[in-house]
């Protein structure tokens, strides 16, 4: 109804249930019926696949009764009695693999939902497919779903994953750029942003910092909004599709920001899970893939070594563990791992005293009075009704303590202590007691690859401009611990192109509040022995994104944010300077990273948000990267 209370936009439920009509035939899904689903299968392509897997578990797709799913580019076998609901971009490929199933008379009936907009003709390349294999009748319906980006969480969201080095920091960047590929990322990246807004069922306001792609990204979009508004009888923003999603009668701020405005923070290591086990493990579209740790004991002589199984995990939001602690500094983590063991143990005795005073367990105590007896019963069954409770609550045990333990190998062995606390420390500006080029030249700390991260960061950040005599002094550095100098190379450029280096307003000192010290030491007797992982005092530094977001939210008169472009896709034309502008604070806002983003900066906007009740912040990003996939794209820029 119009009276119900404002929601909150979650783009990630708005999205759930448009995949759950979708997979009812664009019906709304029926509520508590005793009818058993339709059978039929989905087909989807691999974007189609990346956008379910995140959203809808095997599991629910089986209870929706999605017998099969398939890969639309796989070896299908005819199941003409059953309907098939196809998920897919509309590409040239795809709409000819579309019409040889038509041919072929694959199925009972076809169900076309394109993850974005079909153009016209290639909507009568279907048609004429369709009529020459006389199965007009059989083309039930055709959707343009307009859900062309991936749901991470409910407040995240990304653009692409297939064809991601299409729109990566390292396409918008690379110098050679033509025009036509410069308008082909733009659009590439307003199509699913477009496609975000029309799920979200909402027209933003834009703002944007001036010369350079998120500009090109935001003036687009306002075109492209302008235009379907313009559309009356057509538009996606009003009527009908609307009332199913309004979800406030405020409408969003949308900031678009740049990833040349800050290359530091991407390559930040950090310290809080989720941003933890993308930076260190291989984590992605919410699973996480690792390497089984095999027994200790070892193999004989001269026998192979065991191979390790890969086992992959996902992190999903019915996790409450995960829910609570993905963002928690990495200690407070492994220690809350160890209290829920804890507790799990605790109740898994109970459940065995139980039954051993039941005599359901061992020998036979001799006759056990009736009263106790009852009372007892009314216990175990109790403990026994709570054990489908209780083994989930071990897997998801297990889990943690198996992805937390991979995460601490890895801060043991490189002292990504050491890195965090020296980097944060760059970031505010405060005092180094340790040079840069000792922690460099140390053997045994980091990788390559932590080297080059934390010579960047300074390099990046440093107030003055580094002279050309400790430059080659650090890149000797670096070389001799086997690095590649490719990065330093593009950087160079960087900042000489730039030429904003970075002042001590960008990084830092914008409110850095100590999070006091992690809670006591862990116990020895844990099994997460933290020997070696200092107990850091953690900042928090509102990056730069955070600032300017909240600038612009709060319509404050920072300089940085003032100078932003304000688009308003609903008014008629004007010239900027004579828009009005919305001088009520915003609600809700995205903040949107073209050139790619990172869980830092994700998990940095989360906790800015909390301490701001009543606002509520997305996060979106063109490309999710972890520092060393963001060091292989730099790297690549600055061959020479």
């Amino acid at each position: 109804g119009k009276n119900d209370l404002p929601r909150r936009p979650t783009s990630s439920r708005e999205k759930q249930s448009a995949l759950k009509r979708m997979l009812n035939f664009n019906a709304p899904p029926l509520k508590n019926t005793a009818a058993e689903p339709v059978w039929k299968v989905l087909i989807y392509d691999r974007c189609g696949q990346d956008i379910i897997s995140p959203l809808l578990a095997v599991k629910e797709l089986r209870d929706m009764g999605i017998t099969l799913h398939l890969l639309l580019h796989s070896d299908r076998d005819p199941i003409p009695d059953v309907p098939a609901i196809y998920f897919v971009m509309p590409t040239e490929e795809n709409i000819d693999r579309i019409c040889q199933d038509l041919r072929s008379q694959l199925y009972e009936s076809y169900y076309f939902n394109f993850i974005s907009a079909i153009s016209r003709s290639k909507l009568e390349d279907i048609a004429s497919a369709a009529l020459s294999a006389n199965a007009i009748t059989q083309v039930t319906k055709v959707f343009d779903q307009y859900l062309n980006f991936i749901t991470l969480e409910d407040d995240m969201f990304i653009l692409g994953n297939q064809n991601k080095e299409l729109i990566s920091y390292h396409a918008i960047n690379k110098p050679d750029i033509m025009d036509t590929e410069m308008e082909a990322i733009m659009d590439t990246i307003v199509d699913s942003l477009f496609c975000f807004f029309v799920t979200l069922g909402t027209v933003p306001i834009i703002r944007c910092p001036r010369g350079n792609a998120a500009e090109m990204v935001a003036v687009k979009l306002d075109k492209k909004l302008r235009e379907n508004l313009r559309d009356a009888r057509n538009s996606l923003f009003t009527g009908d599709n609307m009332g199913a999603s309004q979800f406030s009668f405020q409408r969003p701020l949308f900031v678009l920001a740049d990833r040349n405005l800050d290359l530091a923070t991407p390559l930040h290591h950090t310290w809080t899970y989720q941003a933890l086990i993308h930076d260190v493990l291989d984590f992605h579209l919410n699973r996480v893939s690792m390497d089984e740790s095999v027994g200790s004991e070892s193999s004989p002589a001269g026998a192979r070594p065991k191979k390790k199984n890969k086992k992959s995990y996902d992190l999903t939001s019915a996790d409450m563990f995960w829910q609570k602690h993905k963002g928690s500094p990495f200690p407070e983590v492994a220690e809350s791992v160890q209290e829920e063991l804890d507790t799990y143990r605790a109740q898994e005795d109970e459940v065995k005293r139980l039954k051993s005073i039941m005599g359901l367990e061992g020998e036979d105590e001799g006759p056990i009075s009736s009263i106790s007896m009852s009372d007892n019963t009314a216990k175990l069954t109790s403990a026994v009704s709570s054990l489908p409770e209780l083994l989930e609550k071990k897997r998801l045990i297990d889990l943690h303590t198996n992805v937390a333990t991979a995460v601490l190998d890895h801060i043991k062995s490189r002292k990504l202590d050491v890195y965090f606390e020296y980097e944060e420390k760059l970031m505010s500006k405060s005092t180094l007691e340790e040079s840069l080029l000792d922690i460099i030249s140390d053997p045994d700390a980091g990788t390559p690859e932590d080297k080059m991260r934390l010579f960047l960061i300074f390099y990046i950040t440093a107030l003055q401009p580094t002279s050309e005599i400790d430059l080659d002094q650090y890149k000797k550095a670096l070389l001799d611990t086997g690095c590649d100098l490719s990065p330093v190379n593009y950087i160079k450029q960087w900042k000489a192109f730039t030429k904003i280096a970075a002042t001590p307003s960008n990084y830092g000192n914008s409110g850095v509040k100590p999070m006091g010290l992690f809670s006591r030491v862990m116990n020895s007797g844990s099994q997460f022995v933290m020997e070696g992982v200092k107990h850091l005092v953690l900042k928090q530094h509102e990056l730069r994104v955070s600032r300017i977001e909240f600038g612009v939210l709060m319509i404050y008169d920072l300089q940085e944010t003032d100078d932003y472009r304000y688009f308003d896709p609903k008014m008629l034309r004007g010239s900027e300077s004579s828009i009005p502008r919305n001088k009520n604070p915003f609600q809700e806002a995205i903040v949107f990273m073209v050139g790619g983003g990172n869980y830092v900066e994700y998990q940095n906007l989360v906790d800015y948000t909390k301490a701001k009740p009543g606002k509520r912040v997305l996060y979106g990003c063109s490309e999710l990267f972890n520092a060393g996939q963001f060091i292989k794209q730099l790297s690549s820029l600055g061959q020479k």
